[in-house]
């Protein structure tokens, strides 16, 4: 496990170093209470997915999306005679989404105050711009960091281009997160390091469903577990 050639570190921001999944999971389940004389609870939950996953080419990832999907869904299950109620509501909670208090992970600055200065530090994360950046801002945590890159998505050519731009080699980059999908794939593909700290809460899109062997790849418990590595 060699990490010695570590320039840039880069953070995933939702369920990396914030709360991020249980808040939209409730939200999922207030709208989802909303369709009960349309479909049962599960069912709307399955045709909720469905929708942001055909709405992603368009709206990408964050709670805009999110709460157009909701809006969709309303109408598509209901064949458009839902109450006008249930979709002020669906935006009401979008809204509520939009607005909840940043809860730092456990162990967040304890890190980045012990990275700070050793190595460049990074965020790279995808969504919504302006809420993400209204969700960095309201974290405290901006000052930690050389560089914000929030991403339309994250594969390898957007980690290809964000290396570019921090004129590195792949090599030198080392990505910490909780998406197999997002944070660690693309990156060993292209030649860089990850790390994967589960969260006990993943967004079924982001899940992956094979094991990961790779000399680049490793595991870690915590956020924490990170300064054991380098």
């Amino acid at each position: 496990m060699s990490m010695k050639n570590i320039s840039v570190i880069a953070f995933d921001a939702d369920d990396t170093l914030w709360v991020n999944e249980p808040y939209f999971r409730e939200t999922e389940e207030k709208f989802c209470a909303l369709l009960q004389d349309y479909i049962p609870l599960h069912t709307a939950a399955q045709e909720l997915f469905k929708t942001e996953i055909e709405n992603l080419s368009l709206y990408g990832y964050g709670v805009k999306g999110f709460m157009l999907s909701m809006v969709e869904t309303a109408l598509r299950v209901s064949s458009n005679t839902v109450h006008v109620s249930v979709i002020e509501k669906a935006l009401e909670y979008g809204k509520e989404l939009l607005a909840r208090p940043i809860e730092l992970l456990e162990g967040v600055e304890d890190v980045l105050k012990a990275l700070h200065g050793k190595y460049r530090l990074v965020v790279a994360t995808k969504g919504d711009l302006l809420d993400q950046e209204r969700k960095l801002k309201k974290s405290g945590l901006e000052h930690y960091f050389h560089h914000i890159e929030i991403m339309s998505d994250k594969k390898e050519q957007d980690y290809v281009k964000l290396i570019r731009h921090l004129d590195i080699k792949p090599e030198q980059f080392l990505m910490l997160g909780n998406s197999l999908k997002s944070d660690v794939l693309p990156v060993i593909s292209m030649g860089g390091h990850a790390v994967h700290i589960p969260y006990h809460i993943t967004w079924d899109h982001e899940k992956v469903d094979h094991h990961i062997e790779h000399p680049n790849f490793y595991q870690a418990e915590s956020l924490k577990d990170v300064l054991d590595m380098l």
